[in-house]
């Protein structure tokens, strides 16, 4: 039974899984970085303990850090959140070998479906329609140069321990390939301490849509809808939303069909996401599985009415899925704004500070999830995010009217931040209309807007 988790992260997430946590009257333990010292998760957590130098590598991704405040403060279980070592196979190893519980999918999941090249076999044997591309690992420029030549450009090169959108590059010829092999081999080195990569064909003006999974410990499932997460730049989200506006209710069971297919070959117990593509004629193609919560799992909570982070720890403790696929409820349309401390007009520069003022929106069916206030400092060490903005509507258009509203008061000072941004795109002629691709705010970007 667990008793008192260790949030093993920091920012929004971490104060999310402690209100959950507080929610199950669990006890909670925050951990944080000599940066994050008047962070808002450790003023929230029942406990916390300082495991480290600013830095990641010496504070957050320091396994052996984590593990010893978990003896030291009697944790019996931790929750990862996401990114640093949400996926880290190695990490949830260690957590179980201690006699901890890791409040996520086992980490054998985790290590088979966070090599993409053995999901995407997984995918393909449970016959989920899965993007062309190498058989595998590509070893070196030659053997890469043959695939290429059987699947045509462009191509992505993609790393298979990747995320974020790092150890990714496009090839449009043979020479461009040989240069983008070493250098997405090298930055997955850096990133991830794995410099393998894999070929995939590029999908030519494709949108992002993915898949909510909850799995329990008795092998039950459900998908939770689809998210459709196309506004982004440089593979990075700024905007998601639940139902996919290009989505209808036949597509939705065959895509949400195919995600529990693969996560239960993977015998997968957690909350997840499968990701794909879809292509200009609606065909959909998987792209991988994170398996770890998600930034966006907001406004599938909002559709659904289910607390996801909640499930994922009654599923750790053993318990049941609380319904089946048949008895799950969609509510309306719900959207996310990632609100950054990022100039927009300067090319999303990363604007790290003080928030002189802090002051988010309310009112019926708007939702903060935020580790900030007025005053405090955003250090330069970490992701930028701000604030997720989640508002929902009866419709589209209500929920986008609704996001206005909740922008206009919305006011931060100190920092720059997204909110012109989204503005401008929910004034948008091809948002408004959904008739846009994944590439569509680089495209902007290219062209000179500077979105005021």
């Amino acid at each position: 039974m667990i008793q008192k988790v260790l949030i093993a992260n920091r920012g929004e997430i971490a104060v999310r899984i402690i209100r959950a946590c507080a929610d199950l009257g669990l006890q909670t333990v925050a951990v944080y970085s000599e940066a994050d010292v008047e962070a808002l998760h450790v003023h929230h957590a029942d406990e916390a303990i300082c495991i480290g130098e600013a830095p990641s590598a010496k504070s957050y991704l320091k396994i052996a850090n984590l593990i010893a405040a978990c003896e030291i403060t009697g944790a019996d279980a931790v929750h990862p959140g996401y990114g640093f070592l949400s996926e880290n196979a190695n990490f949830a190893s260690i957590c179980e070998s201690c006699g901890l519980t890791f409040i996520g999918p086992s980490s054998k999941a985790i290590a088979l479906l966070g090599d993409k090249a053995a999901a995407k076999e997984m995918a393909r044997s449970v016959k989920c329609p899965v993007i062309p591309g190498s058989d595998g690992i590509v070893p070196d420029v030659e053997t890469g140069l043959k695939e290429v030549r059987k699947l045509g450009f462009p191509i992505f090169i993609k790393a298979v321990a990747g995320g974020g959108g790092k150890g990714i590059r496009i090839a449009t010829s043979e020479e461009d390939f040989v240069k983008k092999f070493v250098a997405a081999r090298t930055e997955a080195e850096a990133s991830f301490n794995n410099p393998d990569v894999y070929l995939e064909k590029m999908i030519v003006n494709p949108r992002h849509v993915e898949v909510q999974i909850l799995g329990d410990k008795q092998g039950n499932y459900l998908y939770l809808g689809e998210r459709d997460c196309t506004i982004q730049r440089r593979r990075q989200k700024l905007i998601e939303e639940t139902p996919s506006p290009k989505v209808g209710e036949a597509l939705r069971k065959k895509i949400g069909q195919c995600a529990v297919d693969v996560v239960r070959a993977a015998k997968y117990a957690s909350a997840g996401t499968v990701e794909f593509l879809l292509d200009e004629k609606m065909n959909f193609y998987f792209m991988e599985v994170n398996t770890r919560i998600q930034v966006e799992h907001t406004i599938t909570e909002e559709l659904t009415g289910i607390d996801l982070v909640e499930q994922q720890i009654r599923i750790a403790r053993g318990e049941f899925l609380p319904m089946k696929q048949k008895d799950l409820v969609f509510s309306g349309h719900v959207l996310e704004l990632r609100i950054n401390a990022e100039d927009p007009s300067r090319h999303f520069a990363p604007s790290p500070g003080q928030l002189e003022h802090y002051i988010p929106p309310g009112g019926p069916h708007v939702r903060v999830d935020s580790a900030c206030y007025s005053g405090y400092k955003i250090p330069p060490n970490y992701d930028s995010m701000i604030a997720k903005l989640i508002v929902k509507g009866k419709n589209r258009e209500e929920a986008i009217a609704r996001a206005k509203r909740a922008l206009r008061e919305f006011h931060i000072s100190g920092v720059h931040s997204t909110i012109p941004f989204h503005r401008y795109m929910l004034n948008d002629p091809k948002f408004l209309s959904h008739d846009y691709t994944i590439n569509y705010v680089d495209q902007l970007i290219a062209e000179g807007c500077t979105f005021h």
